[in-house]
């Protein structure tokens, strides 16, 4: 097995990411994915830093994974809460730790930036994405999640 590197992505890897994204809906959400908002949507976020970061895993050049960073302002805490969004890893790469990794990878990042914190959203059914969190030292909150989005 070759060393798996996470980086952060480049423009050119924007089909990579939207395909990601498109399977990804499909697999969580039953949902089926624009291929053309979505590369838009993708390619809006390398156009305007300020709406977040790509970082990519790879091995030997493949990539395995990619995930989305966007930054919220917490007045609360005179600094930016920094969100894992679009979180996807190709089916034969999981369980191996990548996220993990992304994770360790992005928290050190986080940390070096002063970031006040990291936070995700996951699908309420999904408990193995839950107790990976968990077992990472992330706390579940009290907060319950409510949204209104244009279809």
């Amino acid at each position: 097995m070759n060393k798996i590197t996470i980086r952060e992505a480049v423009r050119e890897e924007a089909p990579v990411i939207a395909d990601f994204q498109v399977l990804m809906a499909m697999e969580t959400e039953g949902c089926s994915l624009r291929h053309d908002i979505i590369m838009k949507g993708v390619k809006a976020v390398f156009e305007d830093p300020a709406k977040g970061r790509y970082f990519i895993a790879e091995e030997a050049g493949k990539p395995l994974a990619s995930m989305l960073i966007t930054p919220e302002w917490s007045d609360w805490r005179n600094s930016f809460v920094w969100w894992f969004q679009s979180v996807y890893v190709i089916p034969e790469a999981r369980r191996r730790g990548i996220f993990r990794m992304m994770y360790n990878h992005v928290r050190e990042m986080a940390e070096k930036e002063g970031a006040a914190g990291l936070r995700l959203y996951v699908e309420a059914e999904n408990s193995r994405a839950q107790k990976t969190y968990e077992a990472m030292g992330m706390d579940s909150t009290h907060y319950k999640m409510y949204e209104w989005m244009r279809e």
